[in-house]
């Protein structure tokens, strides 16, 4: 039988967001809502807001990154064009330069228990085994989260780079 729109089966996915450019906070803030008002997503939840260091150049401002879980009724593709208007929605420039300074950078880290290597479309996230301010956030929604083909995200942390993270007070 076809199952009901936002059933159980929806797989839970993680979209991380970054910022550091303009007001950081407040871009994911907005990132989040605008996510949470997606068709077919619905339970988002928005962890804690981590504060970083920039990865590669740091001659620009330190990153606020949060990661936000939901249940998601439709494809991965789907949800990357629709990130990628949201992040064109906050001044998103697209550019062939890695880790410049942007105002919202939104990347799926894992969808369900997906493995997905296309060549605009890689999950779980590359990075997400290396980066503090992607870990910190998915085992703060859920300690016990896996990572698939890479196992426990709990067990990840210790050769993951710190890059400074800290907790964001407001």
């Amino acid at each position: 039988p076809m199952s009901a729109p936002g059933s159980e089966n929806d797989p839970l996915v993680h979209v991380a967001l970054g910022s550091n450019l303009g007001d950081r906070i407040e871009h994911i803030r907005m990132g989040s809502r605008e996510i949470a008002a997606l068709p077919g997503v619905r339970d988002l939840r928005l962890s804690s807001i981590y504060e970083t260091e920039p990865m590669g150049p740091q001659d620009q401002p330190d990153y606020l990154n949060a990661v936000c879980s939901f249940r998601y009724g439709n494809s991965a593709r789907v949800l990357l064009s629709s990130l990628q208007h949201i992040e064109r929605l906050h001044g998103r420039v697209s550019t062939t330069a890695r880790w410049t300074a942007r105002p919202l950078d939104l990347d799926i880290v894992l969808f369900g228990d997906k493995q997905i290597d296309e060549p605009d479309l890689v999950i779980p996230h590359m990075g997400v085994a290396e980066r503090s301010f992607v870990l910190w956030p998915l085992i703060e929604l859920d300690a016990e989260i896996e990572v698939p083909g890479l196992g426990p995200a709990k067990s990840l942390l210790s050769g993951c780079q710190q890059f400074g993270i800290s907790v964001h007070s407001e």
